[in-house]
C-alpha cells in the first residue's frame, strides 16, 4: 500500500514515532570486562562489597587521634609506618602513624595530617599548621559504593568509566544484549569504490564508509551489503537478501521520487513504509519502514544529508533496538557567532563549530550548507538547530547538538 504523507512530518514527531515502534533485542550473552566496552547491559549490576572497603587515608601524611593534638602541643612521636595494602597496629595514644595514600586507617586514629603540614624531628613530628579538623583527609568505608548498591543500570551502554566502576567491585564478566548486525546498502549506477578510476559522471562511494564507520564506532556489527544498480527488480532482490540476515538495513540514495529512485517503491512492495518526507533540512526524503520483518532506513543520497539523518533518526532507533534506555542527545544553548536571515519552512540542522571565546562558548557555521558538501561535516563539531520560520542574529542563543553526544 502506498504511504503518501499529506504534509512534511516534524522531526520530533518522526523520532517519537520511530522509537515507539522499537521492539528491543532480547538475546543476551556474557562477556568479559575487556570485551564489554560499547555493549549494553541487560541486567542491573550490584556490588557485593563496600568501596572503599575500610576507612583509609586520602593523603600521604600522619594518622593521629584528634584529641591528642592539643594535649601534646602538636608534637607526637611516630610509632609506626603504614603503606597502602598493609594493616597497621592499633595507634598508641599520643603518637602518630606515618601513613600513605590508600592505606587503612589504624584503630584509635580519626584524623590525617598531610605531610606538608608537619616538620620531621628525631623520631617525632611537629604539626606546623594547627588548623586541623577532626576526621580530615579520610576516605570513609563505602563512601563510593555500599554493599547491595546498583553500580551500573540495565540499559546502559558501557563506557570506559563504567568498565572501571564494575572492576572496582570485583566483577570480571557482565551480561549484555547480543550485538546487532546492521547491513549497509548503497544505491546508484554512478557509485564507484575508492581506488578505482572515475569515468565521466561517476563519484566515489563515500556514504558507505561514513555509515559503516558510524555503526562501528557505536559498537554495532556493520555489514557491507554492496551497491545495487538503479533497477527496481535488482533493488527488490538485494533488499530481500540483505533483510533475511541482518537485524537492521540502512541504505543511502534512491528514496526520492525520480525515475531512477527505486528504494521507496521496493520497500512498499516487500513490506511497509511508515515514514517518508520529513520537515528537515538537509534530508527531507528519508524513509523508515520494514522489509519483511526487518527494520529499514532509507537515507538520502547527499553525503551531508546521510550524516545528519543517520545521527538524528537512525541512531536513536538502533540504540533503542540494542536495548539502550537513554538515546536522546543533549541539546545546549550557545551564543551565535553568525547571521542566518533566511527563515525556512523546514527545521534546519546547520553544520557548525562550537569554540571557546574568552570565558564563553560561541558557535559559527560552515560557509556552505549544501547537502552535498561533506567537508562541512568534517570541519564541524556540532549541529546548530534552526526551527522553521526562525532567523538568527549574531549574539542570539541557538540550540546546539555536539558531535561528541551523537558519535558514541
Amino acid at each position: 500500500m502506498m504511504c503518501e504523507m499529506p504534509k512534511l512530518m516534524p522531526v520530533d514527531q518522526a523520532i517519537a514515532a520511530i522509537l515507539a515502534s522499537v521492539d528491543p533485542v532480547q538475546d543476551t550473552e556474557t562477556v568479559s570486562l575487556g570485551e564489554a566496552l560499547g555493549r549494553v547491559l541487560c541486567r542491573d549490576q550490584c556490588s557485593t562489597i563496600d568501596v572503599p572497603p575500610c576507612d583509609n587515608s586520602a593523603m600521604d601524611g600522619y594518622a593521629v587521634c584528634y584529641d591528642d593534638l592539643a594535649r601534646c602541643q602538636y608534637q607526637l612521636a611516630v610509632s609506626q609506618r603504614i603503606a597502602a595494602g598493609h594493616i597497621g597496629a592499633n595507634l598508641q595514644r599520643y603518637t602518630a602513624a606515618r601513613i600513605f595514600t590508600g592505606a587503612p586507617l589504624p584503630a584509635n586514629a580519626d584524623t590525617v595530617v598531610m605531610q606538608e603540614d608537619t616538620e620531621l624531628l628525631d623520631g617525632a613530628i611537629r604539626i606546623t599548621n594547627t588548623d586541623i579538623k577532626r576526621g580530615q583527609h579520610i576516605r570513609r568505608r563505602g563512601q563510593d559504593i555500599t554493599t547491595g548498591n546498583v553500580v551500573v543500570e540495565q540499559g546502559k551502554r558501557l563506557q570506559a568509566q563504567d568498565i572501571g566502576l564494575l572492576a572496582s567491585v570485583g566483577l570480571t564478566h557482565v551480561p549484555v544484549y547480543r550485538r546487532l548486525k546492521v547491513a549497509v546498502l548503497s544505491t546508484g549506477d554512478e557509485l564507484v569504490e575508492p581506488g578505482q578510476t572515475l569515468a565521466a559522471g561517476q563519484i566515489y562511494n563515500s556514504n558507505r564508509y561514513t555509515i559503516m564507520a558510524l555503526l562501528s564506532s557505536m559498537g554495532f556489527e556493520a555489514v557491507d551489503a554492496g551497491i545495487v544498480s538503479d533497477d527496481f527488480a535488482a533493488t527488490c532482490e538485494q533488499l530481500t537478501r540483505v533483510a533475511s540476515t541482518a537485524d537492521v538495513v540502512i541504505s543511502s540514495g534512491g528514496v526520492s521520487v525520480g525515475e531512477e529512485d527505486h528504494v521507496k517503491a521496493a520497500v512498499e512492495t516487500l513490506g511497509q513504509l511508515s515514514l517518508w518526507k520529513l520537515n528537515i533540512k538537509p534530508g527531507k526524503p528519508l524513509a523508515y519502514g520494514h522489509v519483511g520483518g526487518t527494520p529499514f532506513f532509507g537515507l538520502p543520497g547527499n553525503p551531508s544529508s546521510v550524516f545528519v539523518t543517520f545521527c538524528l533518526l537512525a541512531r536513536p532507533f538502533i540504540l533503542a533496538f540494542q536495548g539502550q534506555i537513554h538515546t536522546a542527545p543533549l541539546v545546549l544553548l550557545v551564543e551565535a557567532n553568525f547571521e542566518w536571515q533566511k527563515a525556512g519552512r523546514r527545521q534546519e540542522y546547520l553544520r557548525a563549530k562550537v569554540e571557546q571565546h574568552s570565558q564563553r562558548s560561541r558557535v559559527q557555521i560552515y560557509n556552505n550548507q549544501s547537502s552535498g558538501i561533506l567537508a562541512s561535516v568534517s570541519w564541524a563539531n556540532a549541529l546548530a538547530v534552526i526551527p522553521p520560520g526562525k532567523t538568527i542574529s549574531r549574539g542570539d542563543l541557538v540550540q546546539v547538538i555536539l558531535f561528541s553526544d551523537l558519535l558514541n
